[in-house]
């Protein structure tokens, strides 16, 4: 627990005994910890060094703890001081990076990660540096993270980080996949189930990416993209693919619950019917006997549910989700 100040396990342990007995010669210390005297001796130098261990007097064959909430206190506002430091150090840097890439040469939007250690260690980073938001799609083969390997996914969630996470159902099948899954809908993750994903990928407060590249090489690889119109077409993708798959629950039993699938009912598909063959809202709504405001309201449900932006890309929208039976225009 004292690692974070500069103390090692065989240091902690040692103080931690000079702290209970109230003192101890480097023979009885040693016989304590199971070391040599040698061994011991040199401990107890380094806690003298940090001001956590001396002896009584010089020349005295007893060393003495130093008060805990002295001595320690004194190192942790030293190791705070340091992070600050650090911190900003990191703000400096993030200012100048963001500078810089305000206009980015092509080769800087991305990166090559080769090695499943590296590949493992980015995604990872991936998580840890992101502040608002983390949407990631799951496949059902693992290649440098299995679902087991996240130590930073807690973390993240507890700073904060929504995460909004696709799987693959042959996913489900990965060893601790289903616990993990468990523990993120606990979690209040957003979490949505489909037959089929495109790729792995991992999209970090819409600034980074990370998707594999083929399987081909003799190991791991990821390309990291970016904020760009590359990465445009990735979180595009994403978003796809989070409208189309189901969202999952915990049912009672701690069993995994599918929702149904939204789609408009059979007023929004009467009002999309009369769109496409060109009429305005008010006559939609004069033909079904609806308010103009009713109309609305309907179009822009059906347009956020289709994921449209426009009334033109709504009507393609509805022929891919086959809620009209041919593309719009056609004969």
């Amino acid at each position: 627990m004292l690692g974070a100040i500069g103390l090692d396990d065989t240091q902690e342990a040692a103080y931690r005994a000079l702290v209970r007995l109230g003192g101890a010669d480097p023979a009885g210390l040693a016989r304590r910890l199971g070391l040599g005297e040698g061994a011991v001796a040199g401990v107890l130098c380094r806690l003298e060094e940090r001001g956590l261990a001396a002896r009584p007097y010089a020349g005295a064959d007893r060393w003495v703890p130093a008060p805990p909430g002295v001595a320690l206190g004194a190192l942790l506002t030293r190791q705070r001081q340091v992070l600050d430091g650090a911190e900003r150090a990191a703000a400096l840097l993030a200012d100048v990076y963001r500078s810089e890439a305000s206009d980015p040469a092509v080769h800087d939007l991305v990166e090559v990660v080769t090695g499943a250690s590296a590949v493992a260690h980015r995604f990872l980073q991936l998580q840890m540096g992101a502040v608002e938001e983390l949407c990631v799609l799951v496949t059902g083969v693992p290649v440098a993270v299995t679902p087991t390997e996240n130590p930073v996914e807690d973390a993240a969630v507890a700073r904060g980080v929504a995460y909004r996470v696709v799987l693959e159902r042959e996913a489900l099948a990965l060893p601790g996949q289903l616990s993990e899954l468990a523990l993120g809908l606990g979690r209040r993750q957003e979490v949505r189930l489909t037959e089929k994903v495109p790729t792995k990928l991992v999209v970090a407060d819409r600034a980074l990416a990370m998707v594999p590249l083929g399987d081909g090489g003799a190991e791991p690889s990821a390309l990291v993209v970016h904020a760009s119109g590359v990465l445009d077409l990735l979180m595009n993708a994403f978003e796809r693919v989070w409208r189309n798959a189901l969202p999952v629950q915990l049912g009672r039993g701690g069993e995994l619950v599918e929702d149904e699938p939204a789609g408009p009912d059979a007023t929004d598909l009467r009002i999309l019917a009369l769109l496409l063959l060109g009429m305005t809202d008010a006559s939609v709504g004069k033909q079904l006997g609806l308010g103009l405001r009713t109309v609305k309201r309907r179009v822009k449900g059906l347009m956020e549910l289709a994921g449209a932006s426009t009334r033109i890309q709504l009507g393609w929208c509805a022929y891919e989700h086959g809620w009209i039976a041919g593309p719009p225009g056609a004969p």
